[in-house]
């Protein structure tokens, strides 16, 4: 079945750097495009980034400059390396395979 699983979040001050990983099982991965999305307390969900199978990719304005997608089709594996990490950016970040209708559990990311 398909599943995706998110891990790496966690608490950094503002400033500091994380990197999100999602691992993809049950589908091809390599031909999904994938994506990143965030929640904050008492917000609305937020797209953050995508990259398409051909590994183009896009990023919300909020995040551009400071986050990088990429893939790892070999390991089926999605990242978001965040830079410059701040406050707002604290979250619960999911990562997405939208066309087949994916969403990972989440993991938290904490900036403070």
């Amino acid at each position: 079945h398909v599943q995706l699983v998110e891990s790496g979040g966690g608490s950094v001050q503002p400033g500091g750097s994380l990197r999100l990983s999602c691992a993809a099982s049950g589908f091809t991965f390599s031909d999904a495009g994938m994506s990143w999305h965030r929640q904050a307390p008492g917000k609305d969900l937020e797209w953050v980034s995508g990259i398409y199978s051909d590994g183009g990719n896009t990023y919300a304005d909020s995040v551009k400059g400071r986050f990088t997608i990429s893939r790892d089709n070999a390991k089926n594996t999605l990242y978001l390396q965040m830079n410059s990490l701040k406050p707002e950016d604290t979250a619960v970040y999911y990562c997405a395979a939208r066309s087949i209708g994916a969403w990972g559990q989440g993991t938290q990311v904490t900036v403070s």
